[in-house]
């Protein structure tokens, strides 16, 4: 479902949002806006003179029979009409322009507030709301700009001009058809409340629409492997359905504004033309003066429906601004801290200090955890599933922060360094490698993106992948596909690891690398991960316990704290927790190499 509003942000009425948009958009390009607002001035003013102008030709033709100025009012006739051309023109290229500067300028904003925020405001939301909320609020702010100046630009302005000639004309009929416009104003009041319900529900239902499909495409092989075909599209057809619905109801709600303004426009018209035909036949009034009232009427009338439903457009566009500042008015979790000292290593050694950590209230993760990462040593973490392995090289990273304790590198609390100069110093490979789009270049190039062909081609070899990336017909320039997946799970890996070692980064951290690899995928990605280890210091960690028997010390992790620690020989002769993890893993034969299955059980 789409988050609710948080009662910590700013107000997000409607009066408030429109005072938010004109200070921050309306302000800022005022001198375009000036333009637009003028030519549609132009324009509407160019409407209302061509009403009284049938009038005048009604009259000189019928009443004169002036030839000659009926002459001169059609070339008047034809210039308005043109310079109302060129007016709206103008104005719909200048509001196009401005359209598009505040669409580009609100979602560069969006994604710059959604890279501040920490993995936390992430993991319990759906990738398509961003989605959903960046195409949405992007567009809407410009949107509810546009109707606002348009409104008020071309639809009230000309409704005014076009008044005035009926009041100039008509005055004693111009009043009474004006009778018309309070029980307009109250039935539109009722549809608005409407329209704003019915447009959330179409928001919600287009993020599910977005949703399945982005869920269908990018597992499309789980899709075909189980045959869930059948199952996602009725899925998509339970969303579709709810936001056809909803369409549908916002269709009725939007257009009984018609009804009443056809019976109501059909009222002021009976009742128009009963009392001009009784002034031009029995009170000898002047035809023109009629036609000129007809001509203005009807030409009011397709502003005045516009102007009538403005409030329901409106509120069913302020939903979308909605959801854009719900985003951009959220404080960020992971603020820029660019003006705190950087990271100097020396060594980097890796200390955690009695470390504590909680995901939510009462459910502690790590308590007092304390251990030593030495420079230039591999350590390995291993233990039970949800023992906090994986967590301690997120709080690294300060992907989160702990709660308790300090997590030191070089004697230097990570907390109180620039976060960006912290992770300048880390290369991260993780089981579950994200390929960018884009060509095997620009992937490992993430790692660097100054770095030269040549060491391009040196992290690849280094890594065990210049081979295979030289075997396909496009080299370094093969396109990988979305999240890699035209790649092997060991070709990804390798190219991971490639983007890992051109960073250079004096500190490693390795999560379950070679799970989910083959054995031979697995022993070329040991070699790669080998080269890359090389005197740096390393962080691992492994389910697959027969691939870190080489760490310079094991931490044996459980409950969040360390049981037992050193090497892999010291802690089978201990006999105790690792040396049971071992035992169980060659029992269930997890393809440990025979040699150290033999030695293992020795």
């Amino acid at each position: 479902m789409a988050e609710q509003p948080d009662s910590n942000l700013p107000d997000h009425g409607t009066f408030a949002l429109l005072r938010r948009l004109f200070g921050d958009f309306g302000y800022r390009y005022r001198v375009r806006y000036a333009i637009a607002f003028t030519l549609m001035a132009i324009a509407a003013g160019c409407t209302a003179l061509s009403a009284y102008l049938i009038g005048e030709v009604v009259t000189r033709a019928f009443g004169d029979r002036n030839l000659a100025k009926v002459v001169e009012l059609a070339v008047i006739a034809m210039a308005l009409f043109a310079t109302k051309g060129f007016a709206m023109y103008g104005q719909a290229v200048v509001m196009a322009r401005i359209g598009n500067a505040i669409v580009a300028e609100n979602q560069r904003h969006m994604i710059a507030r959604l890279l501040d925020q920490g993995l936390s405001f992430f993991e319990v939301r759906h990738s398509s709301e961003f989605l959903a909320r960046l195409n949405a609020g992007a567009v809407a702010a410009t949107q509810v700009l546009g109707l606002v100046i348009r409104a008020v630009g071309r639809d009230l302005l000309s409704l005014i001009g076009l008044v005035a000639v009926m009041v100039y004309q008509e005055p004693l009929l111009s009043i009474a058809i004006l009778l018309v416009a309070p029980p307009v104003i109250y039935f539109m009041r009722h549809l608005t409340k409407r329209a704003r319900t019915v447009a959330h529900s179409q928001f919600v239902g287009s993020m599910h629409i977005l949703e399945t499909m982005q869920e269908t495409l990018q597992g499309i092989r789980i899709v075909k492997a189980f045959g869930l075909e059948p199952m996602m599209q009725e899925r998509a057809a339970r969303n579709i359905e709810e936001i056809e619905r909803a369409s549908n109801k916002m269709a009725r709600v939007a257009n009984r504004t018609s009804p009443l303004m056809e019976t109501l426009g059909g009222f002021a018209v009976a009742l128009m033309m009963l009392y001009s035909g009784y002034r031009v036949i029995l009170g000898g009034a002047n035809p023109g003066t009629f036609f000129s009232f007809v001509t203005a009427f009807l030409l009011a009338y397709e502003p005045a429906k516009r102007l009538a439903r403005f409030n329901i457009d409106l509120n069913a566009a302020m939903i979308g601004v909605r959801v854009l500042f719900e985003v951009v008015d959220r404080p960020a979790t992971e603020p820029d801290d660019s003006d705190r000292p950087p990271l100097v290593l020396s060594d980097a050694r890796i200390t955690f200090e009695d470390v504590t950590f909680t995901y939510r209230p009462d459910e502690p993760v790590l308590s007092g955890l304390s251990f030593t990462a030495e420079p230039g040593r591999m350590s390995a973490l291993i233990g039970p599933s949800g023992g906090g392995k994986s967590t301690v090289l997120s709080l690294i990273l300060r992907l989160y922060e702990p709660t308790g304790g300090r997590i030191l590198i070089d004697g230097q609390d990570i907390t109180q360094v620039a976060r960006g100069s912290l992770r300048r110093h880390i290369a991260y490979i993780g089981q579950d490698v994200f390929l960018f789009r884009g060509t095997i270049r620009d992937n490992i190039l993430f790692g660097r993106p100054d770095a030269t062909d040549d060491e391009i081609v040196a992290a690849a070899q280094a890594a065990s992948a210049h081979d295979f990336i030289m075997s396909f017909p496009s080299g370094y320039d093969t396109q990988v596909g979305e999240h890699g997946l035209s790649l092997s799970g060991g070709q990804r890996q390798r190219i991971a690891i490639a983007r890992g070692l051109i960073k250079n980064a004096p500190i490693i951290l390795l999560d379950e690398a070679t799970a989910a690899l083959d054995s031979e995928s697995e022993r070329q990605v040991q070699n790669a991960i080998a080269r890359l280890c090389e005197g740096r210091t390393t962080l691992t960690i492994a389910h697959r316990l027969h691939t870190i028997t080489h760490a310079d010390r094991i931490f044996v992790i459980e409950s969040g704290t360390i049981t037992e620690s050193g090497r892999h020989e010291e802690l089978l002769r201990r006999n105790n927790r690792y040396a049971s993890f071992y035992r169980h893993q060659i029992q269930k034969h997890d393809d440990i190499p025979p040699r150290a299955a033999v030695a293992a059980a020795g």
